[in-house]
C-alpha cells in the first residue's frame, strides 16, 4: 500500500462524503478508493469511517487522523512545489469556477497570457451561475460575487461589480422612459433570481442623499446573465446587470441606458478556496494573476465608481 495516496484517499472521502464521488475527483475506480481506505483502517488497526448505503461519515478517531493526514499531505506539497516555484513552472490540473458574465467578457479573453506564463497547467474551468460546492465538487478555487457567509471558504477580495439600468430602444419606445426608480414600478422589468434560494433580487438605486430599494414587476425571471441580457436586447423589459456586460450593447444602441444619474451598490468580487486545503501553487498562482487582472481591469478595480451622467435639473444648469 501506498500510503500517501491512501492517506489523500482518505481526506477526499472525508472531503466529498462519498466514496463514489471520491473516485470521480481522483479519477480512480471506486474499487480502488474503497481498498485503499480499508487498507488504511487495517494498518491503523482503527475504524476511520461509518459506511451506508447513502452516507460516509468520519468516526472519532477517522476525524483526529484527518487532521494529522492534512497537516502531512500539506508539508509533503510543501516540499515538492518548492522545487517547482524555483522553476517558475506550477503544472497539473486546476479546477475552477466562474460566473458565467465574468467568465465570458474579463477571464477568458485574458487566459491566453496565463497559459503563455504556465504553459504547464491545465485548467478545467467550470462557467454557470450557479454556486457550487467546492468541496464536494471538487473545485480547487472559484470568483464569487456577492457576500459571503461559508466560514469553510478562504476568500480574498479582488474587485467589484457596478450595475447599471437599460433597455431597449423598442421598449422605451413603446413604454415610455422613467426618470424616477419608483416609475419602474409601472413598467416591465426582467428580474433576476439565485440559482441557490430561487429568491429574486431587490433592484436598490441611490442619489445624493436619496436612497431606493423596491421589488420589480415583470414577466420574466432568469438565473443566466448572458440570458438575462439577451432578454433585455429583445425588448422583453428593463434590466440591470453588471456594467461591463451592457456596456457593448449600449455603444452598438441594441440597449439604451436609463436612470443614469442614479448609481446602484457595488457587488464586492472574491477569489474563495477552502481553508482546509493547501494552496498549492497552481491555485497561488491563479489567485495573484486573477487579482492583478481585476485591478487592472477599469471596470473591477476595487474603489472604482460608475460614471453618472447629469440629472436633468443638472443638465440644465449646465447649458
Amino acid at each position: 500500500m501506498n500510503k500517501l495516496q491512501a492517506m489523500e484517499v482518505f481526506v477526499q472521502v472525508v472531503d466529498a462524503g462519498s466514496f463514489t464521488r471520491a473516485a470521480e475527483m481522483l479519477q480512480l475506480p471506486k474499487a480502488t478508493v474503497s481498498t485503499l481506505v480499508q487498507s488504511l483502517e487495517g494498518a491503523l488497526s482503527a475504524k476511520l469511517l461509518h459506511r451506508t448505503t447513502r452516507l460516509v461519515t468520519v468516526t472519532t478517531d477517522g476525524a483526529a487522523y484527518y487532521e494529522r493526514c492534512i497537516r502531512i499531505l500539506s508539508d509533503v506539497r510543501d516540499a515538492e512545489e518548492s522545487l517547482s516555484r524555483t522553476r517558475l513552472s506550477p503544472s497539473g490540473r486546476l479546477r475552477v469556477d466562474v460566473p458565467t458574465g465574468l467568465a465570458s467578457e474579463i477571464l477568458i479573453p485574458a487566459l491566453p497570457a496565463f497559459f503563455e506564463r504556465y504553459p504547464d497547467i491545465m485548467m478545467e474551468l467550470g462557467s454557470s451561475d450557479r454556486p457550487v460546492d467546492l468541496v464536494e465538487e471538487g473545485v480547487d478555487c472559484a470568483v464569487r460575487g456577492g457576500d459571503l457567509f461559508d466560514d469553510n471558504l478562504i476568500a480574498r477580495r479582488v474587485g467589484v461589480i457596478n450595475f447599471v439600468t437599460a433597455a431597449s430602444p423598442g421598449y422605451l419606445a413603446r413604454y415610455g422612459t422613467p426618470r424616477h426608480p419608483h416609475e419602474l414600478e409601472r413598467h416591465r422589468c426582467v428580474k433576476y433570481f439565485s440559482a441557490k434560494t430561487g429568491k429574486t433580487y431587490d433592484w436598490d438605486f441611490q442619489r445624493g442623499e436619496e436612497s431606493v430599494e423596491l421589488p420589480m414587476p415583470g414577466v420574466i425571471a432568469l438565473n443566466d446573465s448572458n440570458a438575462y441580457v439577451r432578454a433585455g436586447t429583445a425588448g422583453l423589459g428593463i434590466i440591470q446587470m453588471a456594467d461591463y456586460l451592457l456596456d457593448q450593447h449600449v455603444e452598438t444602441g441594441r440597449l439604451v441606458r436609463i436612470l443614469g444619474d442614479w448609481a446602484s451598490r457595488p457587488l464586492p468580487v472574491h477569489i474563495v478556496y477552502p481553508q482546509n486545503r493547501h494552496l498549492s501553487a497552481k491555485v497561488r498562482v491563479f489567485v495573484e494573476w486573477v487579482s492583478d487582472l481585476f485591478a487592472r481591469h477599469p471596470h473591477m478595480q476595487i474603489g472604482a465608481l460608475p460614471q453618472l451622467e447629469p440629472s436633468d435639473e443638472e443638465a440644465t444648469v449646465t447649458v
